[in-house]
C-alpha cells in the first residue's frame, strides 16, 4: 500500500499508519496505485460561499447562502447551511424556512470569475493540460509532469491543493484516477478538502453500488426511465446486454454502458496554450518594506529565469502580482525592449513596478512572471550603449555555466544572501 501525506507530500510504502512518519500529520491517503495515476478532477468546495467566507471572516462558523431574494433560488450554500437540508437551486423561501438564521448574500460574479482565474493560473503552473468545466471545476492531466516537479502527480496535486488554500484562501477537493469519469466521481466523495483515489484494480467495485445518477447525462427523467427497467445502480447497467441496451437507449446508452465498466477514452483538452510563466509565494506573516519584498522578489526572478532558460524562451512583458492582507490582488505590467529571459532584467523591471506600491499596504503574497513569450534567440539583444547591462548579462551567463557544472548552490548573487 502506498501512502501520501497531504501536508508534507511524502510518498512511501507505509501501510496501516494513522499519522505521517515525517511530519505527524493525520491527513494521509492510502492506495496501491497512488504512484501511477495522473488524471485528476478538481472541484472547488462550495465555491461562491467559500469565497464569501474568505472575504467575511465573521461568517466563518455561520450558515451562509449565496443566492437571490425571497423569490429567488439558492445559488450555493456553505457546508454548515447544507446540514439544514439546503441545496443549490432550492427556492429561497424554503431555504430560509429550513434555516431562518442563515446569512444571505447576493452573488458577485465578477469576484468569483476573478478568483476562478487565480485558481486556473495555479493549475496551469502545475500542468498545461487543464480543461475547465466551469468557474469552480476542471480536469487536469499530469502525465509527464514528474520530471518537471520532481514528484509524482499525486504529490503535485496535494501541493496544488495547499497552494490554493494558502494563496487564494479557498479549498478544493481532488479526485485522482486513470480516466476523466472516475476522477470526477472521486472528487465528490470526500468533500470538503477531499482527496479520493480510484485505481484500475478497484474501479469496478467502486462503481457497482453507486446510483445511475453519477453517470454524466443521467438526470431525474432518464433515471426514472432506467428505474422502470429495473436499473437503479451502475451494477444493474453492467448486467445488461450492450447491444440490447444500445438499441433501447441509443448511442448514449452504449456510452453509459462503457462508463459503467470504467471505460472512458476522452482526453483532457487544454482550453488554450499557456501564454506566460510565473513564480509566486505566500508569506508566513504579512510584509511591507522594500528590503523584505525585494529579497523575495529576487529569488522568484531567479526561478522564472531558470524556467525560461530551460524552455529556450523569454518574455516581452514582466508582470508583478501582489496580494494584500485582505486578499485584494494588485497586478502591474511593464513591456521590455528587448524581450528577456535573464533574472537581473526581470528583477529590475519587477522592482520598478513594486516601488510605487510601497505606500502602506501589507502584503501576504508576491509573484513575478514573464508574458508575451518569444523564442530565446529574440531575447537580450546587445545594446552598445548599455555597457553596465551588458556586463550584468555576461556575469549572469557565466554564473549559469558554473551552476550547470558544479550545481545550483555553487554560486549565488549577493542580493540572494541579504
Amino acid at each position: 500500500m502506498t501512502t501520501l501525506c497531504r501536508d508534507c507530500f511524502s510518498l512511501g510504502d507505509a501501510d496501516d499508519v494513522a499519522r505521517c512518519k515525517a511530519c505527524n500529520s493525520p491527513r494521509l491517503v492510502h492506495h496501491r496505485e497512488l504512484g501511477t495515476l495522473s488524471i485528476s478532477h478538481i472541484d472547488c468546495d462550495a465555491f461562491y460561499a467559500t469565497v464569501e467566507k474568505r472575504d467575511h471572516p465573521e461568517l466563518a462558523d455561520k450558515p451562509l447562502i449565496v443566492g437571490g431574494g425571497k423569490r429567488g433560488v439558492v445559488t450555493t450554500a456553505c457546508y454548515i447551511a447544507r446540514t439544514y437540508g439546503i441545496k443549490s437551486a432550492m427556492p429561497m423561501f424554503k431555504a430560509l424556512k429550513a434555516c431562518p438564521h442563515a446569512t444571505v448574500l447576493h452573488p458577485d460574479m465578477q469576484k468569483y470569475a476573478r478568483v476562478s482565474r487565480e485558481v486556473k493560473q495555479l493549475m496551469l503552473e502545475t500542468t498545461p493540460l487543464v480543461e475547465p468545466l466551469s468557474l469552480d471545476e476542471a480536469f487536469l492531466d499530469l502525465t509527464g509532469t514528474e520530471r518537471l516537479h520532481k514528484m509524482k502527480p499525486a504529490q503535485t496535486l496535494a501541493r496544488l491543493a495547499r497552494r490554493i488554500e494558502r494563496e487564494i484562501g479557498i479549498t478544493i477537493s481532488v479526485g485522482l484516477s486513470f480516466n476523466k469519469f472516475l476522477a470526477k466521481v472521486a472528487s465528490e466523495i470526500d468533500k470538503p478538502r477531499g482527496f479520493a483515489v480510484v485505481g484500475r484494480a478497484d474501479a469496478m467495485d467502486f462503481l457497482s453500488p453507486r446510483p445511475v445518477t453519477v453517470l454524466p447525462g443521467v438526470g431525474k427523467v432518464f433515471a426514472a426511465s432506467l428505474a422502470r427497467e429495473g436499473i437503479v445502480t451502475i451494477a444493474d447497467i453492467r448486467k445488461q446486454n450492450p447491444k440490447t441496451f444500445a438499441a433501447r437507449f441509443g448511442a448514449p446508452g452504449l456510452w453509459l454502458w462503457n462508463l459503467a465498466h470504467a471505460e472512458d477514452t476522452r482526453e483532457i483538452k487544454a482550453s488554450r496554450e499557456a501564454k506566460g510563466m510565473s513564480a509566486e509565494t505566500t508569506f508566513e506573516s504579512d510584509l511591507s518594506t522594500e528590503a523584505e519584498l525585494s529579497r523575495i522578489l529576487w529569488s522568484l526572478c531567479e526561478k522564472v529565469s531558470a524556467r525560461a532558460k530551460a524552455a529556450d524562451i523569454g518574455g516581452r512583458t514582466v508582470q508583478l502580482k501582489l496580494k494584500t492582507a485582505n486578499f485584494k490582488t494588485v497586478t502591474r505590467r511593464q513591456a521590455l525592449h528587448p524581450p528577456t529571459q535573464l533574472a537581473h532584467r526581470i528583477f529590475d523591471a519587477g522592482l520598478a513596478l513594486l516601488q510605487p506600491e510601497l505606500n502602506g499596504p501589507r502584503y501576504r503574497l508576491i509573484g513575478i512572471g514573464l508574458a508575451d513569450l518569444v523564442a530565446a534567440e529574440r531575447c537580450d539583444e546587445a545594446d552598445m550603449f548599455d555597457k553596465k547591462g551588458a556586463r550584468e548579462d555576461a556575469a549572469e551567463r557565466a554564473m549559469d555555466t558554473l551552476r550547470e557544472k558544479f550545481g545550483k548552490g555553487a554560486i549565488r548573487k549577493g542580493r540572494a544572501l541579504s
